[in-house]
C-alpha cells in the first residue's frame, strides 16, 4: 500500500507539470524509475519500499515526498518508542528480542550497539530535564 501512494503521488506531481517543456518541446519533469529497494522499519514491521525517482531538466522543480522522506529508515512512532522501553527499564541487552516481539524479525539497525549510542542522548536530556 506504501508503495502505491508514493507511485500515485509520483504519477500526480508529473502530470501537475507536464505543461512545462523545455526549449526543445521535451518535458522538464518525468518519471525515473525507483531507486533501489530498502526497508522501513514500521509499527507493523520491516517494510520493503522502492522509492520513485523523478528527474527534472530544471532544478527549480525538484520533487521531494511528503510520504517519505529521502532518508527515513524508522517511523517516527518506533523512534518514541525506544526511549520508552529505555525508561521503563528494559535493559540494552533484552532490547532485540522486545523489539522483536513489537516489530516482528528483522528489526535492522536496532541492534544492542545503536541503543547504547542513542542511550546516552537520552540520558543527558533526562538528567537536564529533571534538574
Amino acid at each position: 500500500m506504501l508503495q502505491s501512494a508514493l507511485d500515485n503521488e509520483v504519477a500526480e506531481f508529473i502530470e501537475r507539470m507536464k505543461s512545462q517543456r523545455t526549449e526543445e518541446g521535451l518535458r522538464e519533469i518525468v518519471w525515473n524509475g525507483h531507486s533501489p529497494e530498502r526497508d522501513i522499519i514500521s509499527g507493523a514491521g520491516p517494510l520493503r519500499i522502492k522509492q520513485p525517482r523523478v528527474r527534472d531538466r530544471k532544478s527549480e522543480a525538484r520533487f521531494t515526498s511528503r510520504i517519505l522522506p529521502p532518508f527515513l529508515r524508522r517511523v517516527p512512532s518506533v523512534d518514541a518508542l525506544i526511549p520508552v522501553l529505555y525508561f521503563k527499564g528494559i535493559s540494552t541487552g533484552d532490547f532485540s528480542e522486545a523489539l522483536e516481539s513489537i516489530l516482528g524479525p528483522n528489526a535492522a539497525g536496532l541492534s544492542a550497539t545503536n541503543i547504547v549510542r542513542l542511550k546516552e542522548g537520552w540520558k543527558r536530556e533526562y538528567e537536564t530535564w529533571a534538574a
